[in-house]
């Protein structure tokens, strides 16, 4: 019989096991490392906060993506709402591998930008990002389809 987890065990393994899988998410939403460190931590605050019971792993791993997104695009809402100073700083910092691709992605949508990053970058399938995200596989299949289509008018532009 395996003991189960204390709640300090349960949440450093929670951390330890997404920790870069939702940095790698909220950096894609936002373009700034710190911010997409700020939305991750929130995110298992929020965890510790609320301890929420989950049904399974994958129940587990969806209410963190979905919490990570929303605190990432909350960061992003209050970033746009005070004009930074600093902004132009923030982008001459950027990562390396902060590209033209990535930048048109994270300027779609919130729900096409989500589908897209978890699909080619975390190289989810359609059905599991449509549980992840609690939406019609039919759903996401239309955001990727519609996300693909602005992203090739936005490179195109350029």
């Amino acid at each position: 019989m395996v003991p189960e987890e204390t709640m300090d065990e349960t949440i450093g393994r929670i951390v330890g096991q997404y920790s870069p899988m939702l940095l790698r998410l909220a950096y894609a939403r936002l373009g700034s490392a710190a911010d997409a460190e700020d939305a991750v931590q929130e995110t298992f605050l929020q965890l510790v906060s609320r301890r929420p019971a989950f049904r399974d792993q994958e129940h587990e791993k969806a209410w963190l993506i979905r919490t990570a997104l929303c605190r990432a695009s909350d960061i992003r809402r209050r970033a746009d709402r005070q004009a930074l100073p600093l902004e132009e700083a923030a982008l001459a910092a950027a990562p390396p591998e902060d590209n033209e691709l990535l930048e048109a992605v994270q300027a779609l949508p919130e729900k096409y930008a989500a589908a897209i990053h978890l699909y080619y970058y975390e190289g989810y399938s359609i059905k599991e990002i449509a549980r992840l995200l609690g939406a019609p596989a039919a759903t996401i299949g239309a955001r990727l389809a519609r996300g693909r289509a602005r992203l090739r008018q936005m490179l195109k532009e350029d």
